[in-house]
């Protein structure tokens, strides 16, 4: 499978590391080169792969998928619905070191980064960053364009909104709700349901502010 990636940036490069992991470790994965809109990258070279252009010239390129390594939750679902509208496929990047149970699934588009654990019968939705070392336990439900940053920890159970975010660290407890596009700081211990739109913080994660999320 030939697959481009959109944007080059950090997350890209994670991105393509990946996919040469899987390459390595004997998949049948090419990485075709990178599209980004900064024209300052232009024909350079980021992990020994070229910036092959602007996300334009995507239906120009030859590839059988691509994945949208955009780092920032709203402008990778952005990015991914403005490219499906082409028809384009989505693949998934998974290290060869992350550990999927019976019946867990990932989305279109997806991430699964280096040691990253998904649980039993866990759900993983479209264009989600499952970082480095995260674990997703048992049961648990992902949404759609999330981040779950380095070394969480999601106990059984738990639901986690479109587009939300939790920080490097944060740990949350099982059977707990966490709101669409909300914020789970760094190192926070979740230990109640997080409203759609809220900001959490600390030791146990208490309410910073909201956000509409309309």
């Amino acid at each position: 499978m030939k697959v481009l990636i959109v944007a080059a940036g950090g997350h890209g490069q994670v991105v393509a590391d990946i996919l040469l992991a899987q390459q390595a470790a004997g998949e049948r994965v090419v990485v075709v080169g990178y599209v980004d809109d900064d024209d300052s990258l232009q024909q350079k070279r980021r992990l020994g792969i070229e910036i092959l252009g602007r996300v334009a010239a995507i239906p120009a390129i030859d590839h059988d998928a691509l994945i949208v390594a955009l780092g920032d939750n709203g402008k990778r679902a952005r990015m991914h619905e403005r490219t499906a509208r082409s028809g384009v496929r989505f693949a998934i990047a998974r290290h060869p070191s992350a550990i999927l149970a019976s019946g867990a699934t990932v989305g279109e588009g997806s991430m699964v980064c280096a040691r990253a654990v998904v649980g039993c019968e866990s759900r993983i939705g479209r264009g989600v960053i499952l970082n480095t070392a995260c674990t997703v336990d048992h049961h648990s439900s992902i949404g759609d364009f999330v981040h779950i940053a380095p070394g969480v920890h999601l106990g059984g159970d738990v639901s986690v909104g479109d587009g939300a975010l939790v920080g490097l660290g944060a740990v949350v407890l099982p059977g707990l709700r966490i709101g669409s596009r909300s914020v789970v700081g760094a190192g926070a211990v979740v230990t109640r349901d997080v409203p759609a739109g809220a900001t959490v913080v600390g030791v146990p994660a208490n309410l910073v502010s909201m956000r509409a999320t309309g």
